[in-house]
């Protein structure tokens, strides 16, 4: 093993404040104690310099490393570690010996470091991570809409592919808002007008005051978050505007649209960081865990060690693509369901999806069919 750092820091961070070792060759260590705040941070800073140490490692914990990366980042070597990666011994763990700890792994070089984009790239991706978040505020909300209205046998979603369309909607907010039932349906649309009997026999139900205040809640919602999702949605095509041809790449690509694109850029980042499409994969955490003992090989589920977001993006661009008959991709997602059945099919056709993101970024190319 190469020895050839001889003075390092190792930090443990956590919301409040950081623990931090200096760690010497010669075994020779000091330990500080620090606020998580722009001073202390500051002073921390300067010790650090000040021992000269060479390299200062610590842990991605949430969100609390990004201002202490941003604070030494260009007066010192920084290696941000995947907690899952540098585990300490089980049964002894302090602050102080995890900072310990990882100012030892850090002096002999055992730490991988993790994959860190510039903060453009980050503010992009946090941008495109909190539409995520609205999305699933916005569904929980439709299912409680649709909850209450099947508690109270009012089946509308039996008349409307998308009860929370333009139609749909006009006819709950007709419905909270006190209109007679025979005036909404007049307000339907005329591809609707030949179901407007069994309509106006659906919405004669009563609903409590509580049904009532629910639906008003959440319709309310759900409009407001729509409102937002679409504003976000600008801001990060604005943001990404300069990658209109990497877009464009991806779009090509069946499955995949505006919404698909923009998160699978805003989560890989630079494609060429990554040597090849399994190392892509890899880091994603959507390949099979393998484990060998006794030349027997075994392998199991995905990992999962790498972004949840961009599996989640991945999963969501296989459900659509398969939507797509007579396609390359369709003809492989059925050959894996035929022999393994439907989530291993769909996860199998996310892993292909994203190798060939990979080589079409890579090679500037767009999808064809052949």
């Amino acid at each position: 093993m190469e020895q050839s750092r001889s003075k390092v820091c190792g930090i443990d961070v956590h919301k409040r404040f950081l623990v931090a070792t200096i760690l010497e060759r010669n075994g020779q260590k000091k330990i500080g104690k620090f606020l998580n705040s722009l001073e202390q941070l500051l002073k921390l800073k300067e010790w650090i310099i000040t021992e000269e140490c060479q390299v200062v490692a610590f842990e991605s914990t949430g969100e609390y490393w990004t201002s202490l990366y941003e604070v030494l980042q260009g007066y010192v070597e920084i290696i941000v570690a995947n907690s899952y990666h540098i585990k300490g011994i089980p049964g002894k763990k302090t602050d102080t010996i995890d900072s310990e700890w990882i100012a030892e792994l850090a002096l002999n070089d055992l730490i991988s470091p993790s994959r860190i984009m510039s903060r453009e790239k980050r503010d992009t991706r946090a941008l495109t991570r909190l539409r995520e978040k609205l999305v699933n505020e916005r569904t929980d909300h439709k299912n409680r809409v649709h909850k209450v209205l099947d508690s109270a046998c009012i089946r509308l979603s039996a008349h409307f592919s998308d009860l929370f369309g333009k139609a749909g909607l006009t006819i709950l907010k007709c419905f909270l808002s006190g209109v007679p039932p025979e005036e909404i349906v007049r307000k339907l649309p005329k591809r609707l007008r030949a179901r407007s009997d069994a309509i106006l026999d659906t919405i004669q139900t009563q609903l409590s005051v509580q049904q009532l205040i629910q639906l008003q809640t959440s319709v309310t919602m759900i409009e407001l978050l729509t409102g937002k999702i679409k504003e976000l949605e600008r801001t990060i095509l604005n943001d990404l505007q300069k990658d209109r041809r990497k877009l464009q790449i991806l779009m090509s690509v069946p499955g995949i649209g505006t919404i698909g694109a923009t998160t699978l850029l805003a989560e890989i980042g630079d494609v060429h960081d990554f040597a090849t499409p399994d190392k892509l994969a890899k880091w994603v955490g959507i390949t099979p865990r393998v484990y060998q003992s006794a030349n027997k090989l075994h392998t199991g589920s995905i990992t999962k060690q790498g972004s949840k977001h961009i599996r989640w993006i991945l999963v969501e661009i296989a459900h659509s693509c398969i939507r797509t008959k007579n396609t390359n991709l369709r003809v492989f997602f059925d050959r894996i369901f035929n022999r393994a059945g439907y989530k291993k099919a769909i996860v199998a056709l996310a892993r292909k999806i994203l190798k060939l993101v990979w080589h079409l970024l890579t090679n500037d190319e767009l999808y064809q069919e052949k």
